[in-house]
């Protein structure tokens, strides 16, 4: 499934790329997630590459997002992906509270190409081991992603957006429904 994320219309980017991800469930538990910038891909500043480590605040730079949640549940889980390969995982027991560092995730798989053509992060979630994602049963996923660019503009990019200013904690962000596998 190929689906284009949006900019959010107040914080727009100055540079001209677009951003895209391809989203699969190849078996029960696992995620599998394709971010793709293309276009000006000069004007985003990335980190450099290195060791996939468990960070946190990853999103006041760059960084691809996740939110995943069983279907009727409130309770969801947010991943953060930033192009040097560091990532973050978080439980919620609800909209923006009861945040815990999610536990029982094995380091995700993490791939970053990057050319003056384009920007890609594949990403591999292993989530069977997390408390209320079933695995015979659709998940809801919010895609998002911060950009910041070398001018130190940063833009929010998801599938939808709330009303008012940028929040991928929001219900409405959960904008698509990822069968079984």
């Amino acid at each position: 499934m190929h689906l284009p994320l949006t900019p959010h219309p107040e914080f727009r980017p100055e540079a001209d790329f677009r951003i895209d991800v391809e989203v699969s469930r190849s078996r029960a538990g696992v995620l599998a997630l394709h971010y793709i910038a293309t276009g000006n891909i000069g004007a985003f500043r990335l980190p450099p590459i290195a060791a996939a480590l468990r960070t946190d605040e990853l999103w006041q730079g760059t960084c691809f997002e996740a939110f995943v949640r069983a279907s009727a549940d409130v309770a969801y889980y947010e991943f953060n992906f930033a192009p040097s390969t560091q990532w973050a995982a978080y439980r919620f027991d609800g909209y923006r509270s009861g945040m815990a560092p999610a536990s029982k995730i094995d380091v995700p798989r993490i791939d970053v190409q990057s050319n003056n053509a384009g920007h890609e992060l594949h990403v591999e979630l292993e989530l069977d081991r997390l408390q209320g994602l079933p695995l015979n049963a659709p998940w809801h996923l919010g895609l998002s992603a911060v950009i910041e660019e070398t001018s130190g503009r940063k833009s929010y990019w998801a599938l939808a957006h709330p009303a008012g200013k940028p929040d991928f904690h929001h219900s409405d962000c959960f904008a698509l429904e990822v069968p079984t596998a």
